[in-house]
């Protein structure tokens, strides 16, 4: 048997964190088991649904690196495909017309409601002669479930599950209009597809013994069922958007890296012993859903950015200057020369190492392709004062007379002059970054350059920055 699973989103928002990780536990079953991951858009819910929307789906998608095999499959064009099968049910005698009136199923839910019973549709019509159905009432075709015994699901996650027949209701398969319901509509598509395993979250559980019901009234192999605890928030909540249940979009510009995403929700749920750093290339090889715990896992925005502090500083130095051009020219202003990706390049090694985002690193980076003057924060202006700049005048033509200019030879030439380097590396950093905290000083002075810095450090003891 090929593997087939799929990734069934609704194209009526983002693509939120619990959906990527449905997408990637199914992508990693797939590549796990040398079969496919299919992509569904379950746009039945034509209202909601958006082009929009399906485009956000694609994006995050392909962010992650959660490529799908062959063609997108549109659930609402296949009304047709759908309605064919509830026909089929209804020629067999395991569906039914029924012809309630809305007014009609509102008081029988009131009624059940009044004597404490489930509000579930009373089956009216379940036997009824067609004979009798009253003329110009377009119905809606029932499934006629069973109801006597039990479905019994044995979920890879939930283990065995059992349900009472008598607590499903006949429900509706085709609405008045002809339009599908969205539970024929899944079990259809899942079948023409030919998805070998669903794994999706344990909100859709009761909808898996309805589901089974039509697979084995229909006499298609039912798939096998994995039902995945929700995500909560850190403080065992309902996740919720002060948690960080905000659309994957989102955590790109937060300046998150796909692979850390992929660990950190790789990692929700799911474990290989005490491994936290985890490769794409090792969770292939290791994933199961069997693995996957039944507890809801909590989302921890603070361990999500540490993760992503670990890869981005084991990131490629091209590929992360190539991440922050954009956010660096959008902070200054203009398009960035050629001078200043040069010190970028220079200065990266260091500058990665202290931060955990793309964003923050921008950040970071900002003072080697800024102009001269710089301008200060507070506590460099409060280092540059009287004293600092004279410290900066003096040791000037020391650096000024340096034949070679490194990091090694410019910490030499300080470390041999009068100045010790408790006394000049701050005001020397204020000159140079405009603040008072950087990677180390004399690399900044090697990625910067003898005449940059040199005219960073005059621009200071003169008095020019604004």
């Amino acid at each position: 048997m090929t593997v087939v699973t799929r990734f069934a989103p609704s194209p009526t928002g983002f693509l939120h964190i619990g959906g990527a990780r449905t997408a990637l536990y199914n992508w990693l079953y797939a590549k796990r088991h040398g079969g496919r991951f299919l992509l569904r858009i379950e746009d039945t819910d034509r209202k909601r649904s958006s082009d929009e929307a399906v485009e956000a789906i694609y994006q995050g998608l392909k962010w992650l690196g959660l490529d799908w095999d062959g063609d997108v499959v549109f659930q609402f064009p296949r009304a047709d495909a759908h309605a064919e099968a509830a026909r089929r049910l209804l020629a067999n005698g395991k569906a039914y017309r029924c012809y309630c009136s809305p007014e009609e199923l509102t008081e029988m839910r009131d009624a059940a409601k009044k004597e404490g019973r489930s509000m579930r549709y009373n089956g009216k019509w379940r036997d009824r002669d067609p004979s009798e159905a009253p003329e110009g009432v377009n119905p809606v075709i029932r499934f006629k479930a069973p109801q006597d015994g039990v479905t019994v699901i044995n979920d890879q996650v939930q283990g065995e599950v059992t349900i009472a027949n008598d607590q499903l209701d006949d429900m509706v398969l085709l609405r008045a209009d002809g339009a599908p319901t969205y539970m024929l509509a899944v079990v259809v598509d899942d079948h023409d597809m030919g998805i070998t395993h669903v794994i999706r979250g344990d909100d859709h559980l009761t909808n898996a013994f309805r589901q089974t019901q039509l697979f084995r009234a229909l006499e298609w192999e039912t798939p096998h069922f994995a039902h995945i605890p929700l995500i909560h928030g850190a403080d065992g909540a309902k996740l919720s958007k002060r948690h960080g249940a905000l659309g994957v979009d989102a955590y790109r510009d937060m300046g998150f890296l796909p692979e850390a995403m992929r660990n950190y929700l790789l990692r929700l749920g799911w474990g290989h012993g005490d491994d936290e750093i985890i490769s794409t290339e090792q969770a292939i090889r290791w994933f199961d859903i069997g693995d996957v715990g039944r507890a809801a896992a909590r989302f921890d925005m603070a361990k999500l950015t540490n993760l992503n502090g670990h890869y981005l500083r084991a990131a490629d130095n091209d590929r992360l200057i190539a991440l922050i051009l954009p956010l660096l020219a959008e902070m200054v202003g203009r398009p960035l020369s050629g001078e200043a990706e040069d010190r970028l390049k220079k200065g990266m090694t260091a500058l990665k190492e202290r931060a955990k985002t793309i964003v923050e690193l921008a950040g970071s980076a900002a003072f080697y392709v800024k102009e001269r003057p710089l301008s200060l924060n507070p506590k460099a202006i409060s280092i540059l004062d009287d004293d600092g700049r004279a410290r900066l005048k003096d040791v000037y033509p020391v650096l000024a007379e340096l034949a070679e200019w490194s990091a090694a030879s410019t910490e030499k030439a300080v470390k041999d002059s009068s100045f010790s380097l408790g006394m000049i590396a701050q005001p020397l950093r204020a000159a140079l970054t405009g603040s008072n905290a950087s990677p180390g000083i004399f690399e900044v002075m090697e990625a910067l350059g003898q005449d940059e810095s040199l005219g960073r450090i005059e621009d200071a003891f003169n008095g020019k920055n604004p």
